[in-house]
């Protein structure tokens, strides 16, 4: 009896961390991306190339996670902070932009997959500009397009999103899909350490 509640109380919590992971509302219809978008400021969203690519996006939704590939350039010298106060180096500004978009991110199904900084040039590249001095590049996973733009229209992250403008000198983004991939998923390691936990608490008692 006591095994019973044990694995049935480690069931209960994967189906509640599937329940969170995943997306079960399925892609978004046509009238939830006309609805979207017009919520969506023109001068936020950047220029007309950047809003017909995420209108192609939306219109393209499959109702599957993705990854967002982000590579950013950070300023250091001092900036005016959006917040108000004295100056602030810009990296500051795009530290405390991260801290608030992640807890966006997260209460909405996503997560931080990679966050590296970059360690040297360019070692192999061709028909592409020089490097401007990239700083950090950075995975992001999405629940679902649908997440990703609510999480653009979330007012925390439209509070903090004038920190990121102030500590970006230059960036650029975009999502992408599963081709390759030897890193065990947030599914598998989840079920594992539930698994475990509940052999080993089922072991002591």
């Amino acid at each position: 009896m006591t095994s019973a509640i044990i694995w049935g109380a480690a069931a209960l919590a994967y189906l509640g961390f599937r329940g969170w992971y995943d997306n079960w509302r399925g892609p978004l219809r046509a009238d939830e991306i006309e609805a979207l978008l017009a919520r969506v400021d023109k001068g936020a969203a950047g220029n007309e190339t950047a809003r017909a690519a995420i209108r192609a996006f939306l219109e393209a939704d499959d109702g599957r996670e993705f990854v967002m590939f982000n590579i950013v350039k950070t300023t250091r010298d001092l900036v005016a902070d959006p917040l108000g106060g004295p100056d602030k180096p810009g990296i500051e500004l795009l530290n405390r932009y991260a801290r608030h978009f992640i807890r966006v991110l997260v209460r909405r199904g996503g997560h931080p997959l990679i966050v590296r900084r970059k360690i040297g040039g360019y070692v192999d590249s061709w028909a592409v500009g020089d490097d401007p001095g990239w700083s950090v590049i950075g995975l992001m996973r999405y629940r679902s397009r649908r997440d990703m733009m609510l999480l653009a229209l979330d007012p925390v992250f439209a509070k903090h999103h004038p920190d990121k403008l102030a500590g970006t000198l230059a960036t650029f983004s975009f999502p992408t899909a599963p081709q390759l991939s030897l890193a065990l998923g947030p599914r598998a390691s989840v079920a594992l350490i539930l698994a475990l936990v509940a052999a080993l608490v089922d072991l002591w008692v």
